[in-house]
């Protein structure tokens, strides 16, 4: 696809990009996170202008396994990442020097993590070796296979900082191929800092003749339903501004149960922070919004979605204030997926995913070899 989006809500104003430095970057983007919005932060950092190549479902299976979402999705997740200014559905697996100039792009930007396609070889060779290829760094602590690993273990060891036995298995189980242990695809602990929230949150104060909106939720595995619900929420006025309340962990299993949240209260902040039709997160905000919180953000519209509204510890009704003032709406984006829904997809591909994650492990690791004799070589030389 290479028209602009720049008529879709939240987009710039894209007229064409001559004189920018124009930069690309392609991936799977299953499982979209908040290190996929890191990586596409840091690309455009890097350029004017972030085309995003998005591979179809067909090109996953063939060389890393089956994705957990449908291109459909994807492209739609990736085109709601506030950095991104247009994307390519479709990409090639492999860029290559072709697809640079077809685009009119630069340079290609891809994480520090290596990219194999079913045979294990580079796909990012031909234009690295050109000279038109930066990397960013990847964000460590997250990574498509610790969130498989999380969702099918179904316990809430994630929670706790200790370290069980139980997430010791899951490191061992989603981490580790049987010949060592691969930094790309391997678990690690994610920390929070205040840079990186400053980094992802856009700093911009309501203004006046701004609408604010208020939204509450968990907004686990931030994915599709999300995006639906929230681009509806942004549509609802001339100049939204929409604040995103995200409950404590705690809160969120009390009402959720199981082993909810996936993702903890530090993971699913930037998720939100990345959309671009959220202007600012309240983080653990209160279960009931109720007068205080209102009339501190002066909140004019209050929006929930389809799915339940569960009652407060008290058995009350959460948006019973925002009922009185007459600021509720029930807002349809007519999306029903739900995390549940995710994660029931995953159970049942199990051992799908998990011959995709060692078959992905066991290809890292075989470069990695690779590159350590080719230093040795280096150094006897």
């Amino acid at each position: 696809s290479e028209e602009t989006e720049g008529s879709q809500p939240g987009f710039p104003d894209l007229q064409g990009h001559a004189g920018q430095v124009d930069t690309v970057t392609a991936r799977s983007y299953d499982m979209v996170h908040y290190g996929h919005s890191n990586q596409l932060r840091q690309a455009k950092n890097m350029g004017d202008y972030l085309i995003v190549g998005v591979h179809t479902d067909a090109e996953i299976s063939k060389h890393k396994g089956p994705p957990v979402f449908t291109q459909e999705e994807r492209y739609k997740m990736v085109r709601a990442i506030k950095w991104v200014d247009e994307i390519v559905e479709g990409a090639p697996y492999v860029t290559t020097l072709e697809t640079l100039d077809k685009y009119n792009c630069d340079y290609c930007v891809h994480g520090d993590d290596i990219t194999l396609t079913v045979d294990g070889k580079d796909t990012y060779d031909e234009v690295k070796r050109a000279g038109r290829y930066k990397e960013c760094k990847r964000t460590q602590g997250v990574s498509t296979t610790d969130l498989v690993g999380r969702m099918l273990l179904m316990t809430k060891a994630h929670h706790s900082n200790l370290v069980s036995p139980i997430r010791l298995n899951h490191t061992d189980n989603f981490g580790k191929g049987p010949k060592g242990h691969s930094p790309w695809t391997g678990v690690s602990q994610f920390l929070q800092t205040s840079q990186k929230i400053i980094q992802f949150a856009s700093g911009e104060e309501p203004q006046p003749g701004d609408t604010i909106i208020y939204v509450a939720g968990a907004f686990d595995l931030f994915h599709i339903g999300h995006v639906d619900f929230l681009e509806m929420v942004y549509k609802q006025a001339e100049r939204p501004y929409v604040i995103v309340g995200l409950h404590f962990d705690q809160e969120v299993n009390r009402y959720k149960g199981k082993n909810y949240p996936i993702m903890n209260i530090h993971e699913r902040t930037l998720s939100v922070l990345a959309c671009r039709y959220v202007s600012e997160v309240v983080i653990g905000a209160p279960y009931a919004v109720g007068k205080d919180l209102l009339d501190h953000f002066k909140v004019d519209l209050v929006c929930h979605g389809k799915t339940e509204v569960f009652p407060d510890k008290d058995e009350s009704d959460p948006y019973a204030e925002a009922k009185r003032r007459g600021i509720f709406r029930t807002i349809n984006s007519g999306n029903n997926l739900t995390t549940d829904d995710i994660v029931q997809r995953i159970i049942e591909n199990r051992l799908q995913y998990e011959a995709r994650n060692e078959k992905k492990e066991a290809k890292e690791m075989a470069v990695i070899e690779a590159m350590k004799k080719r230093r040795l070589r280096n150094r006897i030389c």
